[in-house]
């Protein structure tokens, strides 16, 4: 959040990514990492991080502040530090900082505000500069990897800033704290003042984690008036999950100078792709964004309209925070008992019905991750609280090897169950849908093409739409679909996030193309749905 500079506004492009599964690196086993595309603790509990930004760089004595985001519900708190830009934190206050967290019982995101802007505003300073700063403060952080995830740099390059690049500047910045020896998580922000309008940080995500010797970065991006639809929204935080990419909005607020931001659905969102979600900020917004505080004067009992809607509100930090187990106390360290061998049932070309035995614990199961193995990798595909799960959005005809941990209270998990191997059946299904093709966008030598399905009277669990096309064109990227082609004939399929749709409900997909600069004529489309 820039304090006093105003984002120029901009349009969102459209979504141009191929949404492919990424395969991360081995993961080392210190601290918070990520694995499988999600925050984890030590001991491979998913951490969600529902947060506060506190300005501790600009009212450093304002510590209270810690033990107030706790009771607001908090679990995290990102707090801003400055390597000289501003009054420089010194190795010791960040001690004290982490010392704070610690004893309010929040995981603690240390950001290097001093990058903000950089290559367009005046003062700002390189990923690079940044680095010398938190390898200047290392022996502060050494050792707190449980409870610190380090954000190289806050919004680390403007809008029309055409050097550095964000893609290598980023990786050396990744390479060169693992070199130091940092293990901490590393979070990552966008370019564009954090919102990534040019899709960047998106289009170049998978690359950037490939830099990171142990897999352990997260990608942070910044939800101000850019992201002002449902459908931005949706589509930027899908791109990232499909992928298996890490993601945190760890800033956001309920409006902006550049437009109205949909805090709704980014709250909604988040919540429901189990990803992390940090508002901006506590108190001491200047510049015209007062509206930003959360409390008036850093006082708990003065809230604002955007404090109230964050921490008690639909999907706020009241119904959604939970603490981290490394504050757990109580001394549980006893695992659940074993699941046995997990049974299918209601098997279809896109969903199925898992059950198991329920599992017991000295204090109490709070509840089970049903996984997909596929050799040494596993994959959530879902949480429930009961011994019993149902699983949509599969892929038709395709095998899934299946097995449940139980989890309780302390954040123990147990062993995996035994396996279960099941083959969706194949798909098809009779039509009751619809597809509208339309060309979005031409040039020479290439083109964009959006595709909308329209679902029947009644619901379905998978789509998909053929077609041939007739002038040779081809398929370079798509999104938020997979494509199978045979020669100039496509099948396109939904993906496991847009498969579920209501009576007459619709959803879309896109691509980039290339054609012959003759002819691009728009190909006939059959749906069918299941």
């Amino acid at each position: 959040m820039k304090r006093k500079i105003a984002l120029a506004a901009a349009s969102l492009l459209a979504l141009a990514v191929a949404v492919v599964a990424f395969s991360q690196p081995a993961q080392a086993a210190t601290g918070i990492r990520v694995s499988n595309g999600k925050l984890v603790e030590a001991n491979g509990t998913a951490l969600k991080l529902r947060g506060i930004n506190h300005p501790h760089a600009w009212y450093a004595t304002q510590t209270s502040s810690f033990a107030n985001i706790k009771a607001a519900g908090a679990n995290s708190v990102r707090v801003v530090l400055s390597g000289g830009r501003w009054t420089t934190n010194t190795a010791s206050d960040v001690a004290n900082v982490i010392s704070l967290c610690k004893t309010n019982k929040l995981i603690c995101v240390l950001e290097n505000h001093d990058t903000t802007g950089f290559g367009e505003q005046s003062g700002a300073v390189s990923l690079d500069t940044a680095v010398n700063y938190w390898i200047s403060i290392q022996s502060a952080l050494t050792g707190q990897e449980n409870y610190v995830i380090l954000n190289i740099g806050n919004e680390p390059i403007g809008n029309n800033a055409v050097t550095p690049n964000w893609t290598d500047a980023t990786k050396s910045a990744i390479q060169r704290l693992r070199s130091a020896g940092f293990q901490h998580t590393i979070m990552v922000d966008a370019p564009n003042w954090g919102q990534d309008w040019s899709f960047t940080m998106r289009d170049n995500a998978p690359s950037v984690l490939a830099a990171d010797t142990t897999g352990n970065t997260i990608f942070s991006v910044h939800m101000y008036g850019v992201f002002d639809t449902a459908a931005e929204v949706t589509a930027y935080v899908d791109s990232f999950t499909s992928r298996n990419l890490a993601l945190c909005v760890c800033e956001f607020g309920d409006n902006h100078s550049d437009g109205n931001p949909d805090e709704d659905t980014i709250m909604a969102k988040t919540q429901s792709a189990g990803i992390g979600n940090m508002g901006w900020s506590w108190s001491g917004n200047g510049g015209g964004v007062e509206y930003l505080d959360m409390v008036t004067s850093f006082n708990p009992a003065q809230r604002s309209t955007w404090g109230n809607r964050y921490i008690t509100g639909s999907n706020g930090l009241s119904t959604t925070s939970t603490q981290a187990t490394i504050y757990n106390t109580g001394g549980d360290t006893q695992a659940p008992t074993t699941p046995g061998t997990p049974s299918a049932s209601n098997v279809t070309s896109s969903s199925l019905s898992l059950s198991w035995s329920a599992s017991t614990d000295n204090v109490g199961v709070t509840g089970y991750d049903v996984v997909r193995v596929s050799g040494s990798t596993e994959t959530v595909l879902a949480s429930p609280s009961t011994n019993s799960a149902s699983l949509t959005g599969l892929t038709a005809a395709t095998q899934y090897t299946l097995a449940v941990y139980a989890k309780d209270v302390a954040g123990n998990r147990s062993s995996r169950s035994s396996t279960v191997s099941v083959t969706t059946q194949t798909g098809g299904g009779t039509g009751g849908c619809t597809a509208t093709y339309t060309i979005t966008n031409q040039w020479p030598g290439g083109f964009g093409a959006n595709v909308t399905v329209t679902n029947g009277a009644t619901a379905s669990t998978s789509w998909a739409v053929t077609w041939t096309f007739a002038n040779g064109q081809t398929i370079t990227q798509i999104w938020s679909a997979v494509d199978t082609a045979s020669g100039a004939s496509h099948t396109a399929r939904n993906m496991s996030y847009n498969g579920n749709l209501g009576p007459n409900a619709s959803t879309s997909f896109g691509f980039n193309g290339t054609w012959n600069n003759s002819v691009n004529a728009v190909p006939a489309l059959t749906c069918t749905r299941s």
